[in-house]
Order: structure tokens, then C-alpha cells, then sequence
């Protein structure tokens, strides 16, 4: 995951021609929350740190893991998401002053839309801001049929994948939704696959390098994962399946079994990924794991997750806590998808942790049995029950008394 929104904004950086992304994603890389911003941060947006670079993104994936967990956040949390899109349908990573309109400057991206089409997809009642999104992210799709972080550059396996699982969300076929070329985001997955002949066989590249050579990465192998067996962020387990022998592949799906298998391989040594950001130290990347689990749980490979599922037992509580809300749902994500308990995982409820990053969820009240504005609803309900039933009771004997 760091690598992905990382990757991410300085591709934005670069076209926009800022210069202060740099020094935080320097500290995020480092592990170091941003600073919060000066003004007071709205009050539905989960976390505390500044939203500029991730604020749709962490609040989609606090929403959408908060979901497969039966949890329903605020409508404060819904508000604030469907508040953040512009009216062609697209979504910026942060816009400050929402009730402004979107112009040609405001630097709407493909991450932050297809993440928020697949968690207001997944809670419902948010057909016509999903529709609008998807529109859009068709108009922007590249003549290879895949997707670039922003509209126009080129395309790359994260940002891909991402969409294809906005357009799964929805109902669409992604095998279906072509560009002007005819070409499907299948096709541009397939073109960013590693040759099972060279380093990292099997593996997805981001894009290909200044010299057009594919290159193995991690997390951008789980991203590719989900893309090519067409599925969102939050999957379930697929049926249990043997790690595919890599083979050139013919289609999306056998380029993702491909993928899948080099992850497997990757996670043998040491139960966990490493840093993919070029330049980094070589440590373990939590979010890169988490993806790889949900990624290997999707292709019918839980199983061979199980080694990466307890690691991040051991190890992923203090980062969840140090990162904030789009860890824990990364947790929650990798629990959902393994079918591990997200309310027990290691010995911590990953629920809880999530829910506390952002505004109080309307199921915390309605399982405790309370309402906002009074006392425990068991105690309203009750009496009225009881006493509806002895007016029933008095009003039946008087009819049989005439």
C-alpha cells in the first residue's frame, strides 16, 4: 500500500509541478504520520493527520473494511465521501473546500475515484454518485485499456486493477468496458505481466522502466492479483487452488494465477513483504503484506497466506496504530479476505481500532441497543410492547363480554 499511494502522488507531483509532496511522503515512507493540518479537519473524515495526499482514499478503505465487518459508519463518514466529488463524477485525494467547484486545476485521479466507487458501492444507496464516478472513469480509460493515476498519463498495474475492481463493484463487466481502441483493462494487465523467462517471472510490473523493461513488484503484483480474476478490495476467499507453474499467460485471469504463485514464493522466506519504494531500507512493509494476503486469498491461495496472516498478528499493531485509518483497514481487509477474525486478531480487536479513527459508526449505537437522543431503545420498546399487548387483551375480552 505505500508504495501504491506513494508511486501515486509523486506521478502527481510530477505532472502538477508541486514541491512540497515530497517531504511527506518522505516522512509517511519513513513511517512518520504528516503533520495535521492548521485548520480543524472535518469532522465525518476519519484520522487526524493531514488529508492533502490520502484523505478519500483512507476514508473509502475505513468504510469499505468497516462493511465487511458489519459495521455502519456515520452518516457523517458517507457525507463527508459523497461531498468530495466533483460533479463530472470524479474525486480528488483531498479537496478543502468542497462546496467549490471543480475546475480544470482541481487534480482529480483514478485512485481516489475507483476507491470510493467501491466503498459507497458496497454500503448502497449511492447508485447515482457510483454511476457518475464510473462514467467518468471510462471517459479517462488509455488506448491500452488500462488506467494511469491521473487522467492521460500512462497506464500502470495499481491504478488498473483499482478501477477494475470500481467497474466489479458495480456490476460491470471489465471485460467488456473497451476504449476507443478496442482494448480492455484486461489487455493493458497482460502487457504490464513479467515474462516467466526473466527475473520475477510471473510477477506484475507498476509500468514498465525508462528502458520499457518490465520489472517484478511486490505490491504491484497484488493490485494485478485483484485485476486480472476481477475483484475489489474487499473479496472473499475464493475456492482453495494449487499455485499455478508460471506459464505465459493468455488472459488476464492465468496471468493473475501467475502473479499469485510468485507472491506465494516471495512470502516463503520471511512471512512477509518488503519495502518496494525504490531507495528505501530494506524492512517489512505491513501494507504490502496485507495486500499480498487479500491478493492470495482472492486467487483460492489462503492457505499459503496463513504464514503472512500471523505475522501480521505479531507485528502489525503498533504500525496500524503509528499509520492510522487506512492500516487498520488493511487488517480488517486481510482478516475479511482469510477468513481470520478482525475482532480477535492476535489478541486485538482490529474493529475497534479502526472505528476509533473516525466519527462514532451507527452500529455501535444500534448494537448496544441505544439511540442518540435518549435511553436504551430495549427500554422504550418494551413497555410499549407490554402495554400494546394489554390494551389488545382488554379491548378482545369487552368484544366477547357483548
Amino acid at each position: 500500500m505505500n508504495i501504491r499511494r506513494i508511486a501515486a502522488v509523486l506521478a502527481a507531483t510530477a505532472v502538477l509541478g508541486t514541491v512540497t509532496a515530497p517531504v511527506a511522503l518522505a516522512d509517511r515512507a519513513a513511517g512518520t504520520p504528516s503533520p495535521s493540518p492548521s485548520a480543524k479537519l472535518p469532522t465525518g473524515l476519519y484520522g487526524t493527520t493531514d488529508p492533502t495526499y490520502d484523505g478519500v482514499w483512507r476514508q473509502s478503505l475505513a468504510m469499505l473494511a468497516q462493511d465487511t465487518a458489519e459495521v455502519a459508519p456515520a452518516a457523517a463518514a458517507v457525507d463527508w465521501l459523497t461531498g468530495q466529488q466533483c460533479a463530472n463524477g470524479a474525486f480528488a485525494a483531498y479537496r478543502a473546500a468542497p462546496d467549490d467547484p471543480c475546475d480544470a486545476k482541481t487534480p482529480v485521479d483514478t485512485n481516489s475515484t475507483a476507491a470510493a466507487v467501491q466503498a459507497l458501492a458496497a454500503l448502497g444507496g449511492q447508485d447515482d454518485a457510483t454511476g457518475d464516478a464510473v462514467d467518468w472513469l471510462k471517459s479517462v480509460q488509455n488506448a491500452d485499456g488500462g488506467w494511469g493515476y491521473l487522467p492521460g498519463a500512462p497506464s500502470d498495474t495499481n491504478s488498473t486493477g483499482l478501477v477494475v475492481g470500481a467497474l466489479t463493484a458495480t456490476g460491470a463487466r471489465p471485460a467488456q468496458v473497451r476504449s476507443a481502441e478496442g482494448t480492455t483493462p484486461h489487455d493493458a494487465l497482460l502487457a504490464l505481466t513479467v515474462p516467466c523467462t526473466a527475473g520475477g517471472g510471473g510477477a506484475f510490473a507498476y509500468q514498465p522502466d525508462k528502458k520499457g523493461a518490465l520489472v517484478a513488484n511486490d505490491d504491484a503484483t497484488a493490485a494485478g492479483v485483484l485485476g486480472g480474476l476481477d475483484r475489489t478490495l474487499a473479496p472473499t476467499a475464493a475456492p482453495d487452488a494449487a499455485p499455478r507453474d508460471c506459464a505465459e499467460p493468455r488472459t488476464a485471469e492465468e496471468a493473475a494465477r501467475n502473479g499469485a504463485a510468485h507472491l506465494v514464493g516471495v512470502l516463503k522466506a520471511d512471512g512477509h513483504l518488503g519495502s518496494s519504494l525504490p531507495g528505501a531500507d530494506d524492512q517489512p512493509d505491513h501494507g504490502n503484506t496485507a495486500d499480498a494476503v487479500v491478493a492470495l486469498a482472492a486467487a483460492g491461495l489462503g492457505d499459503r497466506a496463513a504464514p503472512a496472516v500471523t505475522w501480521l498478528e505479531r507485528n502489525s499493531v503498533a504500525w496500524a496504530k503509528q499509520t492510522g485509518p487506512a492500516a487498520w483497514a488493511q487488517l480488517v481487509l486481510a482478516a475479511h479476505a482469510t477468513g481470520a477474525d478482525p475482532r480477535d486478531f492476535g489478541g486485538t480487536d482490529l474493529v475497534a481500532g479502526l472505528n476509533a479513527t473516525g466519527p462514532e459508526p451507527r452500529a455501535s449505537d444500534q448494537a448496544a441497543g441505544k439511540d442518540d437522543d435518549g435511553p436504551a431503545a430495549g427500554w422504550i420498546i418494551g413497555p410499549a410492547l407490554l402495554l400494546g399487548a394489554g390494551i389488545g387483551f382488554l379491548v378482545s375480552r369487552r368484544k366477547r363480554q357483548q
